[in-house]
């Protein structure tokens, strides 16, 4: 156990350093845009770079962490958890609008480095720099909420997010992505060993959870439990999130809470995206952010998204509500289009009437093999064939 007395802390076993030395030392692809070259970059050197020069330009740190499912997959590599975005949290004060645009260009002067020896750095700007390597990158200045996010495109969807936090009022979802694991003992071995870390000198490394108690999100973790407190607190209501754990065989801790958790989820995300376009744009960006490689289980997380819309929404009028089923319905048709799991084939017809507002044309005709049909109604989307799976 970890000398500190609260609850959310717990230190992490040899072997679990022994798994975080490896995920900070391999090398991970930044794929750049149009001829701009792949930077090959270990996380622990670009961690040590954007430290360096966040100290050299005076922006006190208060600690460094690892964050969301690489931290999880560390603490528990076999119930099935998968690394996906590297998040890095750097713990800062940005006290202005000066602070933002200083760790911005601290971030951008640091990939210079990464480019490959045969590259001209000198004609090279932070802006070119941006559009070429960076995939996302987010502002958040308010009374509450401050911080920003630069994430370094990576083909395959491991990201490198490098997040600047001054202030958070809500650091997770759900208790299973709660963790965080603080760097900074492991970094200063590095720094002291020249980058290198052998057993002789594994120093004390710390997880905290988020949710609260450690044992406790732990347990969820290994038991693949949902569990969350006050969903109604995170933007969107952590509804995506959640359709996904559903797919994935994760659980509700409690039945008997189950539908109230719901329905909270369900009213956040519609406070937030009251728009079914926007609702569309939001799904679309979480199928393409968190579904790389994992392709052929877009279909069952949105028909299991439709399902939670479908029995948990209390808060909409019945023709908005209508709407979004739709939407999710003509998504999960599209999605299985790009799969091929609906052929091309030739005098075959699907009918189904799309919602008005949906104009992209790729929605308005799909094909199916001879002998089969798609019946596709407001509350209902269903795939008959009569001789087995196409």
């Amino acid at each position: 156990m970890t000398d500190q007395s609260d609850c959310r802390f717990n230190n992490l076993t040899e072997d679990q350093i022994t798994i975080l030395d490896q995920v900070l030392s391999e090398v991970t692809p930044i794929h750049g845009r149009g001829n701009f070259p792949t930077m090959e970059v270990k996380p622990k050197d670009i961690i040590r770079m954007v430290k360096e020069q966040l100290v050299e330009k005076d922006i006190t740190i208060r600690d460094i962490r690892l964050n969301g499912s690489t931290a999880s997959h560390i603490l528990m590599q076999h119930n099935g958890t998968s690394c996906k975005d590297l998040d890095i949290i750097f713990g800062v004060e940005l006290p202005g609008e000066p602070a933002f645009q200083t760790v911005k260009e601290i971030v951008l002067d640091s990939l210079l480095d990464f480019l490959p020896k045969c590259v001209n750095k000198e004609k090279i700007t932070a802006l070119t720099m941006n559009e070429a390597y960076v995939q996302k990158m987010v502002k958040v200045s308010t009374d509450h909420d401050r911080w920003s996010l630069i994430s370094l495109s990576n083909n395959s969807g491991k990201n490198v997010e490098l997040k600047f936090v001054h202030c958070l009022r809500r650091q997770f979802e759900f208790s299973v992505d709660s963790f965080q694991i603080i760097l900074d003992n492991i970094l200063d071995v590095y720094a002291e060993k020249d980058g290198d870390l052998i057993p002789d000198s594994y120093p004390t490394v710390v997880a905290e959870s988020m949710y609260g108690d450690f044992n406790e999100a732990m347990e969820h973790l290994t038991c693949k439990l949902i569990a969350t407190r006050n969903p109604e607190e995170i933007r969107g209501g952590g509804l995506l999130k959640y359709s996904n754990l559903l797919v994935r065989d994760y659980k509700p801790t409690s039945e008997t809470e189950l539908k109230s958790l719901e329905r909270y989820m369900c009213s956040r995300f519609f406070i937030d995206f009251p728009d079914v376009a926007e609702q569309q744009r939001k799904i679309e960006s979480y199928l393409r952010n968190h579904f790389i490689g994992e392709e052929k289980s877009k279909y069952d997380y949105l028909m299991t998204l439709r399902s939670v819309v479908n029995e948990s929404t209390v808060c909409l009028m019945g023709h908005e509500r209508r709407q979004t089923l739709n939407m999710i319905t003509i998504l999960a048709l599209k999605v299985l289009g790009e799969q091929n799991i609906i052929p091309n084939a030739a005098n075959v017809t699907c009918y189904y009437q799309p919602a008005p507002y949906m104009s992209d044309r790729n929605f308005s005709n799909y094909y199916i093999p001879q002998g089969q049909t798609i019946y596709y109604q407001p509350f209902q989307f269903h795939i008959h064939m009569q001789s087995g799976l196409v």
